[in-house]
C-alpha cells in the first residue's frame, strides 16, 4: 500500500497539504495560526485518525457494537532535540460491551495501527481505553 501527499506554500502565513480531494490548512507561521494545524498537531492527529480508523475495521470482526469514541491526546515537545517526547491518550468508548472486550479493543488499535506503530518506538505513547461516564 502507497499514499501519495502533496504540500505547497501559500505565503509566509501558512501552507497546504492535499491528497485525493481533500485539502488541510497547515500553520506554517512561525507566529503560529489558530486556524490551522502545526506540524506536531497534525502528527497528533494523525495517531488519532489511526486510532479511529483502527476501530471501524475491529469493530465488525469482533462483533463489537460502540455508539460513539471520543479521543483526547496530549503531546510534550523536547527543545534539544527538537522531538516528540510523548504523548499520551484517553480513548473513550460509549458501549455496554464488556471490561474484557473494552481491553481487547485496545489491544487491537496498539497491536494494528499503522501510525501507532510508526511513532511508539521513538515516543513514549501511553494511554487508556475506558468507558464513557
Amino acid at each position: 500500500m502507497t499514499f501519495a501527499v502533496g504540500a505547497r506554500r501559500i505565503d509566509a502565513h501558512g501552507s497546504e497539504a492535499t491528497c485525493k480531494s481533500a485539502a488541510i490548512a497547515l500553520d506554517t507561521d512561525l507566529a503560529g495560526r489558530v486556524d490551522a494545524f502545526n506540524p506536531a498537531e497534525l502528527m497528533i492527529a494523525a495517531l488519532a485518525a489511526c486510532m479511529l480508523k483502527s476501530i471501524e475495521r475491529v469493530t465488525p470482526i469482533l462483533k463489537f457494537d460502540l455508539r460513539g469514541v471520543e479521543i483526547r491526546l496530549n503531546g510534550v515537545r523536547q527543545d534539544v532535540p527538537p522531538r516528540m517526547e510523548s504523548i499520551d491518550y484517553e480513548i473513550i468508548i460509549d458501549s455496554d460491551e464488556t471490561d474484557h472486550r473494552l481491553a481487547l479493543l485496545h489491544d487491537n488499535i496498539q497491536k494494528y495501527g499503522t501510525v501507532y506503530n510508526t511513532i511508539a518506538p521513538g515516543t513514549r505513547l501511553a494511554g487508556v481505553l475506558r468507558r464513557a461516564d
